[in-house]
């Protein structure tokens, strides 16, 4: 896998949500090849594996603002993209605040090495740091110090990537499929086996847009019979490892 782009710290855009049965996906990716290529951050087909380590403060605030609805809301992860190299201490990685406010999600993130991730966001360490990056490290560590963060789950997953040419700039449809958690051995180094964050033959589809869907991909996903639903990795980690109240769109797949 080549080295993803750390040039982009801040970005906007629009994100739709569907789960959809793994025929299903694949039927739709199958139609999406007219328009779409496979990213060339992944292998030939655009895949590659995601290992995003979530923190929460001890009252689960970030869990609780997503299940309520709240129009502005944010968390906090590590995220790493896995390689044929293991992952060590100067391994890059990306601290990402992620910010819903009503339907717009933006992103704001810092690479760093591993060792210099766990610094700041377990030992809430200050950190050098280039001028640009600043603000991003200043927001992190408020939120981490606010709200007394600390390391809630590990998400893994395997995501195929399609994005658009240049009549779909910045167009991006990923499939998520091999969906586990971890709810202990709270690290991203630990090679401990997940559980599974939903069934085998279920995928989680996005499409990501910086301003409006292009009118062939809301007849497909339309042709598609793909219906939205409020999906969120890490909030199912959560529920699953608290054994909390599965929402009704979710007992389809129990």
């Amino acid at each position: 896998m080549s080295n993803l782009s750390h040039t982009i710290r801040k970005f906007n855009r629009f994100e739709l949500k569907y789960l959809v049965p793994l025929q299903a996906a694949e039927q739709f990716k199958q139609s999406l090849r007219a328009y779409l290529v496979p990213d060339d951050h992944g292998d030939s087909l655009g895949r590659y594996r995601i290992s995003s380590l979530y923190y929460d403060g001890p009252d689960f605030r970030f869990y609780r603002e997503k299940v309520d609805g709240i129009k502005f809301r944010r968390k906090l992860r590590i995220r790493h993209y896995q390689s044929a190299e293991p992952l060590a201490a100067d391994t890059p990685v990306f601290v990402e605040i992620k910010q819903r406010l009503n339907r717009v999600t933006q992103k704001r993130r810092v690479r760093l090495p591993y060792s210099e991730a766990l610094r700041l966001c377990d030992e809430r360490q200050t950190l050098e740091h280039t001028p640009r990056d600043g603000a991003v490290l200043d927001e992190i560590s408020s939120l981490l110090w606010q709200y007394d963060l600390r390391p809630a789950s590990v998400v893994s997953y395997t995501r195929q990537a399609l994005v658009g040419t240049e009549y779909d700039i910045g167009l991006r449809v990923t499939f998520d499929t091999n969906l586990s958690y971890r709810a202990d051995h709270l690290e991203l180094h630990e090679n401990t086996s997940g559980l599974l964050l939903f069934p085998p033959d279920w995928a989680v589809v996005e499409i990501k847009v910086n301003e409006r869907i292009p009118y062939w991909l809301t007849e497909l996903v339309a042709v598609h019979n793909l219906n939205l639903v409020r999906v969120s990795k890490y909030c199912r980690s959560i529920e699953l490892a608290q054994n909390l109240t599965i929402p009704t769109w979710r007992l389809a797949l129990a």
